[in-house]
């Protein structure tokens, strides 16, 4: 999802293009405004003019239905609505609802219909806490709080079918905070419906923290066979990079080997016996060679993306792990003779020594692919 002011359409534009050009199949902006309804067909128009073709979801609280009415031209742009039950006006909110869903219908558009822990549908919320409280055995606040949740999303899906939007146009989603109350959400979500379920620890947070708790969350669900898209979401830093969610939403499903996406590096993690940077400096080198280059490689020689790379740093591990890359560089350790040998597909090529090791092997790289990789 983008994080631009949706109004300044070049600035929005360009990061779309960025985030789909890293490799993400779809990308979400928010619709807030007036200015930002007027400004997505000028989105499109600016990703157009660029060549992509990029999938763009329309993000829409509070307002959505006032917005897609008034602007026809926004709702017929996009290509999928997100609408989160909780935040579609609480005086009308069944209306506003429908209003949505309508015109998701009159465009012939799906719609995701998002639930989220930090904004419940209020309404339904005291309703399931009141019958709780009166119950003869009550249960958890935090279970019926759950269960409030599904029964928000499941009751939104009905109505939005009984308004006559087709069943395979809705994506249900109910993304929490904490991992366990995530996953647990998720298994009773999948054992009540088939509506493909879109996968999202909500406000993972920032750095190491979102990047394990969200992959924590997300494989144990894919690995359980539940999910059908997914999103992490990041705090990125200032001016941080918004490809870095994209980045680990792909390293996820790869290592779990549901999708590939890019070759895959084994660099190994150093210590005594590699009291020098280099190879750690190598493998940032080569890994950043192979995203600057995904983007041409995902369009031509699409096989790339099994590819797998060995960078390591000494000769304990190195030749073996070389020996089961594709392609593979093994570094000497200190006080080891300063020469790197080179495996290809399991065979020592050559050895690579002095001071351009490191573009040596990026040209055994390129070299690689254009020789195993058969361009489209």
């Amino acid at each position: 999802m983008t994080n631009t002011d949706t109004a300044d359409a070049a600035s929005t534009a360009t990061q779309v293009a960025e985030l789909f050009e890293a490799g993400s199949q779809k990308v979400r902006i928010t619709v807030n405004n007036d200015e930002a309804a007027r400004a997505v067909p000028e989105i499109r128009q600016r990703l157009t003019d660029r060549g992509l073709d990029v999938p763009l979801i329309g993000d829409f609280h509070y307002n959505g239905h006032l917005l897609l009415t008034k602007y026809p031209q926004c709702a017929a742009t996009l290509d999928k609505y997100r609408i989160n039950p909780g935040n579609v006006g609480s005086k009308h909110r069944d209306a506003n609802f429908t209003t949505i869903v309508q015109a998701a219908i009159d465009h012939n558009k799906p719609v995701r219909i998002g639930v989220n822990w930090g904004s419940l549908d209020q309404d339904l919320l005291t309703q399931m806490m009141d019958a709780n409280a009166t119950s003869v055995t009550p249960r958890d606040a935090k279970d019926v709080y759950m269960d409030a949740m599904l029964e928000s999303a499941l009751r939104s899906a009905a109505l939005a079918e009984e308004v006559g939007l087709r069943h395979d146009q809705i994506i249900v989603s109910a993304k929490i905070s904490v991992v366990p109350d995530l996953v647990e959400c998720y298994r009773r979500l999948a054992a009540r419906c088939d509506y493909p379920l879109h996968l999202g620890l909500t406000e993972a947070g920032m750095g190491n923290k979102g990047v394990v708790a969200s992959s924590a969350a997300l494989a144990i669900l894919l690995n359980e066979g539940i999910g059908d898209t997914i999103r992490v979401s990041l705090t990125p830093k200032p001016n941080g990079d918004r490809r870095e969610e994209v980045f680990v939403a792909q390293q996820i499903l790869q290592s779990l080997g549901l999708r590939s996406f890019a070759p895959q590096v084994t660099a190994c993690p150093g210590c005594g016996r590699t009291t020098s940077t280099f190879f750690q400096h190598m493998a940032e080198d080569i890994q950043g060679y192979l995203r600057e280059q995904m983007p041409l490689w995902r369009e031509s020689r699409p096989g790339v993306v099994e590819m797998k790379v060995a960078v390591m740093g000494c000769v304990v591990n190195g030749p073996g792990e070389s020996k089961h890359a594709n392609i593979g560089i093994s570094l000497p350790g200190t006080f080891e003779e300063p020469k790197a040998p080179v495996y290809v597909d399991g065979k020592l090529f050559t050895t690579l020594k002095g001071e351009r090791i490191v573009e040596e092997f990026l040209v055994i790289l390129g070299n690689y692919v254009e020789t195993n990789y058969t361009p489209i």
